[in-house]
């Protein structure tokens, strides 16, 4: 009698595009990565949205160079991935213009419908704390609701810190969030840094399940 064989566990790959000009939402997306390579059969994988304004503009205002061990999105291959979580800066209470700018390039995949049925998740950064953690978010979903991309929010999954009301923290049912202070002095504190490794070992989860209930 042949010797039974075991199915190979699935892998998912998830892309972590995310846009950052002076390091929150980059070190966000670091944490986002650990959570996913955290878990069993799942790889996180760091991207970064083209810069739009021009390098005498960044010098103007301050902004750090570009982690060089981040590449840079490839508008026609960054759908090749079983699951997508977007870091997404905010500009007066929405996705700034860079982030945006990249979704808006996608129409040849809403086109041909590259991202239908994949799963997808934000984490956000912001000013203030009333300055568009959720209204952010929020404004994301209707991107992806075109794409028909699956939404996976976070709930209240990281009480220890969610509920916390002794100290400021960003982060929503969304997904994480950190608040940058309205000079962006404020780094991501240790505690918003847990919520998003938390998140992403959640979201690459779930991305698991769904491609294992796919191939079934």
């Amino acid at each position: 009698m042949a010797a039974a064989t075991t199915a190979a566990a699935p892998t998912a790959k998830i892309n972590i595009i995310h846009y950052s000009m002076y390091g929150h939402i980059e070190a966000m997306a670091r944490s986002f990565k650990e959570g996913v390579d955290s878990v069993d059969g799942a790889e996180g994988v760091l991207l970064r949205v083209p810069e739009t304004l021009s390098d005498d503009v960044l010098a103007a205002m301050h902004a750090p160079p570009k982690a060089e061990d981040i590449p840079e999105a490839d508008r026609a291959t960054f759908v090749d991935c079983d699951g997508i979580a977007f870091g997404i800066p905010t500009r007066f209470g929405m996705m700034a213009a860079q982030m945006k700018a990249f979704f808006d390039s996608t129409g040849g995949h809403w086109q041909k419908g590259a991202l239908v049925g994949k799963p997808s998740a934000v984490f956000v950064s912001n000013g203030s704390q009333g300055g568009g953690q959720e209204t952010t978010a929020l404004t994301a979903v209707t991107q992806l609701a075109h794409h028909g991309m699956i939404f996976v929010p976070y709930g209240y999954q990281s009480p220890e810190v969610q509920f916390d009301s002794s100290s400021v923290h960003g982060g929503s049912a969304y997904g994480a969030g950190c608040i940058a202070g309205a000079d962006g002095s404020r780094k991501p504190s240790e505690a918003e840094l847990s919520v998003a490794k938390a998140q992403g070992a959640y979201f690459a989860k779930t991305a698991l399940a769904l491609k294992k209930g796919r191939s079934a």
